[in-house]
């Protein structure tokens, strides 16, 4: 992928993980944030033309203020409900997280996307991109204020034909941290002996509390996460 000429960075998890992490450079986040633009405008000119047609002077007011509002508010809904992924991320398989790979907190989304207003100046995000180029993770302005980051998702369908076991559900939603750890040691299957991953796979607590052993049933989630759902 000639895009992805990142830097990968490694954090250890509080089980003992270590997960290899991608930021995302310039160019793939700013086709994500041109889909989300396009995304946007669409849909303050579906709401101008409607209200404008429905309540004049009155229904053009009513645009702006949602218009605002959606400018600001936009990426902060999807960081938080949509796993750090914007429609326009989702589509270029990235993601906003931590630098820990911890989930984005509502402080943090809130606090890297006012910034944008500063990234953005003197013209088209000079700042941001002058600060991306800058630091090793790509972080722009907002998001060395935030502590947060752009990262790739990991691609697991490579993983599919290594599992050989039947997709199961999880029984309690994952957290994004939980996701990757479950991945990472899905990748690692074939590196450790069997006495291992069972130790780590007890590292997970609840997840596994009424399963032994409890390597197959992490594998099967880790199927259900890359697509082998049931």
């Amino acid at each position: 992928d000639l895009m992805r000429l990142d830097t990968i960075y490694t954090v250890n998890t509080p089980e003992g993980i270590a997960l290899q992490l991608t930021p995302a450079g310039p160019v793939p986040r700013f086709l994500a944030w041109i889909v989300d633009l396009l995304l946007r405008t669409g849909i303050v000119l579906v709401l101008l033309i409607g209200l404008s047609l429905a309540l004049g002077n009155t229904g053009r007011g009513i645009a702006l203020i949602f218009a605002f509002f959606l400018e600001w508010f936009y990426p902060v809904y999807f960081e938080l409900r949509k796993r750090g992924q914007t429609p326009g991320k989702k589509m270029m398989n990235l993601y906003v997280a931590h630098t820990d790979a911890s989930p984005v907190s509502t402080s943090a989304s809130i606090i890297r996307n006012l910034l944008r207003a500063v990234d953005f100046l003197p013209l088209m995000y000079g700042f941001g991109l002058a600060s991306m180029l800058l630091n090793k993770r790509f972080q722009r302005l907002g998001d060395l204020a935030a502590n947060t980051v752009v990262l790739y998702k990991p691609e697991p369908m490579r993983l599919v034909s290594q599992l050989e076991v039947d997709a199961i559900r999880p029984s309690t939603p994952l957290t994004l941290a939980e996701h990757q750890a479950i991945m990472l040691f899905a990748q690692r299957k074939q590196s450790l002996t069997p006495e291992r991953l069972e130790e780590l796979a007890q590292l997970t607590g609840p997840l596994v509390t009424q399963q032994t052993p409890a390597t197959p049933y992490l594998l099967s989630i880790a199927q259900w996460l890359m697509g082998g759902k049931r």
